[in-house]
């Protein structure tokens, strides 16, 4: 009993101050809003993403998910993820594409209706990661179907999604004002 109380009085205080909570949500409110006013500009009011998983090792998913909680909730922001790529704007890719899923990924591409935004999400799905020149894989994404964006990091922290969602609309908007 004396070495548990001995390791709990040696062991840190690991606590985050409520200050640090609420400006990382400040933070995550601040460019919700900027994207919420492209999502209704852009696509009126919502912003359809379809994910597909072409080989990944769930870690981008896990994000993808994070996006979805209380936290975060960017279903507010005008964003929300679909079931089928026939009613998506956006087609998000994770992982390096495997020969098994090559054909399903050109599928969902041609499902997709124009004009689609096409975003590698993740080290893997952009160049194929640690799984790079490996017998299973065809690399990243942009060796089967055309990439319009991509987000890096192994994985990108919700955060990072949010941000580069950001700059990925803001892009949009640019193009779009250009061609009026």
């Amino acid at each position: 009993m004396l070495k548990l109380f001995t390791k709990i009085l040696k062991t840190p205080r690991n606590t985050i101050s409520i200050d640090e909570i609420n400006n990382e949500h400040a933070e995550v409110l601040a460019v919700g809003q900027k994207i919420h006013e492209k999502v209704k500009r852009l696509f009126r009011g919502s912003l359809a993403i379809r994910q597909v998983d072409a080989g990944s090792d769930n870690a981008c998913e896990q994000e993808l998910v994070a996006l979805s909680n209380a936290f975060y909730d960017i279903e507010r922001f005008g964003i929300h993820f679909v079931a089928s790529p026939k009613h998506a704007d956006m087609l998000m890719v994770t992982g390096p594409v495997t020969r098994n899923m090559a054909e399903a990924l050109k599928r969902a591409y041609d499902a997709t209706p124009d004009p689609k935004i096409i975003v590698a999400l993740g080290d893997d799905a952009i160049d194929g990661g640690i799984f790079k020149s490996s017998y299973a894989v065809l690399d990243g994404v942009k060796e089967v179907i055309p990439v319009d964006y991509s987000i890096p990091g192994d994985p990108p922290t919700p955060k990072v999604i949010l941000n580069h969602l950001l700059k990925i609309l803001e892009v949009i908007d640019e193009k779009s004002l250009k061609s009026k």
